[in-house]
């Protein structure tokens, strides 16, 4: 048993050390505000972005671990008794542990960031960038998995009990793997399946699909399944896989530019030449056409109706949908206008003894 004065004495070496830690701490504080000071300083001209992404990406992340460096740095001089000095190192310890975890974590956002700036994905020719932006949110996912595994693995193998714990489970640990792989198949196939959809890229982000009788923009790959902003605004989500094992069609694959068909079907007396000539000044006098292609042909001659097929190009499948509509729009009004007797009709032809009967 301690004596009393034993227990006062070690209260005193507690507070005591626990200034110096405390002071320690608010030392580790004020290098963090300057520190942060000078950077914003240096890079407020040179790149703005940069620190601008750092400063709200690390803010919090550094303001932890600084001020515990200072305080691992001053732990050995505070007079602590053995096993508070032992208590207090394992603690900053594991705090440390998670704080440079923390630390990694946030600056995968910031390299996000970074290249999100570099390759802008809102432009219309945005090929090259969807598919950078596409791995990069594969790789960014991973790293994050990664990070976070290895962090809290180093944590609870700074513990004796779970070190042992391992050493014993290393002999069983074929066993396990079988079992955790048929439970997991799955999940592992989808694993799998998003690391070939991140290199190979059937489908990036911002792709424009048509699948499952939907239209839609890939909005989110994460590691599992796929989101799908369908053009309502709903969403799709599908599991990785189906973009390996099933069909769907990509309007994005190799680039925005796209060719947008419109139908008409019209009486046999359509005046298609005008009709062709019509198309020429609706195109001339509308911003959606990037001037690449057009033309007007009949596709087919039905029993009642003349198809024909307006084809167009334009710079992206947005575009192109509106392009098509605004065609649709003006042909539609030009004949109705000029030619109503080239809409469709119904004709039927009576005999002369029916026609004389109703005369009569």
């Amino acid at each position: 048993m301690k004596s009393f004065s034993q227990f006062i004495s070690e209260l005193d070496h507690l507070a005591l050390g626990l200034l110096i830690i405390g002071l320690a701490i608010v030392v580790g504080l004020v290098v963090k505000v300057v520190l942060f000071w000078l950077l914003n300083l240096y890079n407020r001209k040179t790149a703005p972005q940069l620190m601008a992404s750092v400063t709200r990406h690390l803010d919090r992340p550094l303001t932890f671990f600084i001020p515990l460096l200072f305080a691992a740095f001053v732990l050995s001089s505070a007079p602590f008794t053995p096993e508070q000095y032992y208590f207090f190192r394992r603690l900053i310890e594991l705090l440390n542990i998670a704080g440079f975890g923390w630390i990694l974590l946030q600056l995968v956002y910031v390299v996000q960031d970074m290249v999100r700036l570099k390759y802008n994905i809102t432009k219309e020719d945005n090929y090259r960038e969807r598919r950078l932006i596409t791995q990069l949110q594969f790789i960014k996912k991973l790293s994050i998995v990664l990070i976070i595994f290895i962090t809290v693995s180093l944590i609870l193998l700074s513990f004796e009990p779970v070190r042992k714990l391992g050493t014993g489970m290393l002999t069983s640990a074929g066993i396990a793997g079988i079992i955790v792989g048929f439970a997991a198949q799955r999940s592992l196939s989808n694993l799998l399946a998003g690391l070939q959809i991140a290199f190979t890229q059937p489908i990036r982000i911002d792709d424009v699909l048509v699948l499952e009788g939907e239209f839609g923009r890939v909005e989110e790959i994460t590691l599992t399944y796929v989101v799908l902003r369908i053009w309502d605004n709903r969403r799709l989500v599908l599991p990785l896989n189906y973009f390996i094992e099933k069909p769907f069609q990509n309007w994005t694959r190799t680039g925005s530019d796209i060719l947008a068909t419109v139908y008409l079907y019209l009486d046999y007396t359509a005046p298609v030449e005008k009709i062709r000539k019509e198309l020429e000044h609706i195109l001339e006098a509308t911003p959606l056409w990037d001037r690449k292609v057009h033309n007007l042909q009949v596709t087919d001659a039905k029993e009642r109706t003349l198809e024909l097929r307006v084809m167009v190009s334009a710079p992206s499948s947005a575009i192109a949908w509106d392009l098509r509509c605004h065609i649709r729009e003006k042909l539609i009004t030009f004949i109705q206008e000029r030619y109503p007797e080239a809409l469709p009709k119904v004709r039927s032809d009576l005999p002369p003894a029916t026609i004389s009967g109703q005369a009569q």
